[in-house]
């Protein structure tokens, strides 16, 4: 169960990281840096920001239980 979570920690770790960098820029902020102030003007539609934004809240609060679920293992 152990091995099981912390792979779920694992994957979910890295798409939290990718999702991030893929929000579209609010400002002079570290996304600019990755080119994020350039593709700003081609923009995708709302839609598409809207279900990246879901889909990272989901992987936040995986990842959140899954950190956790591995706390309460492993203090037993």
């Amino acid at each position: 169960m152990k091995i099981a979570l912390s792979a779920v920690l694992m994957i979910t770790s890295l798409l939290l990281i990718l999702l991030v960098l893929l929000h579209k820029g609010k400002g002079g902020g570290l996304s600019d840096l990755f080119g994020g102030g350039l593709s700003s003007s081609l923009g995708g539609s709302s839609v598409v920001e809207r279900n990246l934004d879901r889909i990272t809240v989901v992987c936040g609060i995986l990842w959140f239980c899954s950190i956790i679920a591995l706390g309460l293992l492993y203090k037993t």
